[in-house]
Parts: C-alpha cells; structure tokens; sequence
C-alpha cells in the first residue's frame, strides 16, 4: 500500500514538474517558432521563412530604441553596480553613521514601492528640478538613466551585501595581520571575492533598465522611447511578426550571456577551489 502511494507521488509529482515547465517555456517557444513563420498573421502558418528578421533590421525605429535601450541599460548599470557597492560595503562594514538607517530604509523601500509610484515620484521630481535649477531640460535618455539608476542601486546594494555578510572574516583580518592597509585589503581582498556578485548585479541592473517600461514611460520624453516602449505600443495596435523575431534575439541574446555567465563563474569556482 505505501509503496503504491509512493509511486502515485511521483507520478503526481512529475506530472506537476512537466506542466510547471511546459507553462513557463511552452509561450516562448510558440514566440520562436512563429518567428520563421512567412505570413502576415501571426496565428496562422503560412511556411517556414527568416522574412520578418530581414524586415527588423529594416525598421529604423526598433533599431532606434533598441541603440538607446541599450546604452540606457549599460550605463545605469555601470553606475548602479559602482554605487550599490560602496553603499553595501558601507552598511556591511561602517558600524554606526548618521544615516545609516535612513540609507538602509531607502534601500528597501525601492524594492516594495510599486513601480507607478517610483515613476510618478520620478517624475514630478524631474518637473520640480527643471523649474527649479533649469536641469534636466526636459525628459529624454539622461532623466530614463536617472531613473533606471537609482531603481538599480536598490538591487546591487542587496546582491553585494549578501555576498559580503557570506565572506569568511578570517580571510580579511589575515590580510590586514600581513600589513594591508584597510584600502589594500578592500582591493586586494575583498572585491575579488566578490567579483561573481558584482557581475551578476551588473546583469540585473542591466535587464531591469533593459526591461522597464512603467517608469520609463512616466520620465521619457518625445524621441527618447526605450524599446519596450515601442514594443507595447507596437503590440497595443496588433500582433506583428517582427516582434517575434525581436522576442527570439533578445532570447537567443540573453541564454548566451547566461551561458557564458555560468561557464565564467564555474571556472573562477574551480580556480579559487
């Protein structure tokens, strides 16, 4: 009898598993085979054909946003990896400062704040500072990096203090036993640590700006449309193959990044083991 329910569990169980993943994966998949579909209607196959990527690399305003989203992305993560470690360096490691419960409550609000909220903030800040002081003239790519930015600096503070409450202090007290000055001990020691958190911050922070539109559409401005952006309002008017074949890039883009990601983490792992 046990052995039965046993073997009606995972069943059940498998079951679960097969459903979960043909739930998560089954939409992408559709998104990648209609891609190479060579008709115009989206749910009906008209024969396999690689047309629609041609007609992307054709459409200058995808092309467009997708250079602007991109430099978006790469520069707000940059500053946001920079900042949210220094600033899980200083709530790891500074002991008590004026501030640092406003700092650490900042933190977190970014995390749980809807994001309606944070662009409408966003925005009526950007409305005050240009009345105020003149800048920024108008909302374009610097306010959407400004933005993007400080939504970022929430999540690398986090990865990076994690990664750091985990280090074996023995390792960092050894170095400064061997006459590390305190800055020696941060470069020498403790970044190179933590350079698989760094990395993986820089990669959150980049798919976030990458991905955003609620917020962006708040501080955006007339030709400053991130792709997302185009993309919902492309979908608001109808289903276009084009977009498909955008999805597929931009998926075939990201499982290379993720693959050469874990391939670069397992060999420091092994270096380090």
């Amino acid at each position: 009898m046990s052995r039965r329910l046993g073997d009606g569990l995972s069943a059940l169980r498998g079951t679960a598993l097969i459903v979960g993943f043909a739930f998560l994966y089954l939409p992408i998949i559709v998104i990648i085979v209609y891609s190479f579909n060579a008709s115009k209607l989206v749910t009906v196959w008209g024969g396999f054909s690689t047309h629609w990527y041609g007609a992307l690399l054709e459409n200058q305003k995808i092309l467009s946003a997708a250079a602007l989203s991109l430099q978006i992305a790469t520069v707000s993560a940059t500053v946001a990896t920079l900042l949210g470690t220094m600033a899980a360096i200083a709530l790891h490691r500074g002991g008590r400062f004026p501030g640092r419960a406003a700092l650490d409550s900042m933190m977190t609000s970014l995390l749980i704040v809807p994001d309606v909220i944070l662009g409408l903030a966003f925005l009526l800040l950007f409305v005050v500072m240009t009345s105020l002081v003149g800048w920024p003239a108008g909302r374009g790519p610097m306010t959407v990096t400004i933005a993007h930015t400080t939504l970022a600096i929430a999540y690398t503070t986090l990865v990076v203090r994690a990664k750091l409450t985990a280090l074996d202090p023995d390792l960092l007290a050894a170095a400064a036993d061997l006459g590390e000055t305190p800055l020696g001990v941060h470069r020498r020691v403790t970044l190179p640590l933590v350079a698989p958190a760094l990395a993986v911050a820089w990669l959150l922070s980049f798919t976030l700006s990458l991905d955003d539109v609620v917020v962006a559409s708040f501080v955006s401005g007339p030709g400053s449309s991130t792709l997302p952006i185009v993309v919902f309002s492309s979908v608001r008017l109808g289903l276009s193959p084009e977009i498909n074949a955008l999805a597929t890039l931009m998926l075939g883009t990201v499982a290379l990044v993720t693959t050469a990601g874990a391939i670069w983490t397992l060999r420091r792992a092994k270096r380090q083991g």
